[in-house]
């Protein structure tokens, strides 16, 4: 199972995309509700390693479960 990005509490920091071993994360279109950029997770493509939630220091931006209705994709 993949993790999510929750889109609207993402900040765009980014940390998780240097940091994912399989480049699944891609940048949003456009702005969240926040108003910044935003990142989403490849459910296809995640491996489930969990590196992206260990680097993102934006405290509740990615879960350890797949869940489409919090992920805006791209």
């Amino acid at each position: 199972m993949a993790h999510t990005i929750v889109t609207d509490v993402c900040e765009g920091i980014a940390d998780c995309v240097d940091a994912c071993p399989v480049a699944c994360i891609d940048q949003g279109q456009g702005k969240n509700k926040k108003g910044t950029d935003f990142y989403w997770i490849n459910f296809d493509t995640c491996i489930d390693c969990g590196i992206c939630l260990q680097v993102c220091p934006v405290e509740g931006a990615i879960l350890a479960e797949e869940r489409p209705d919090l992920q805006k994709g791209g």
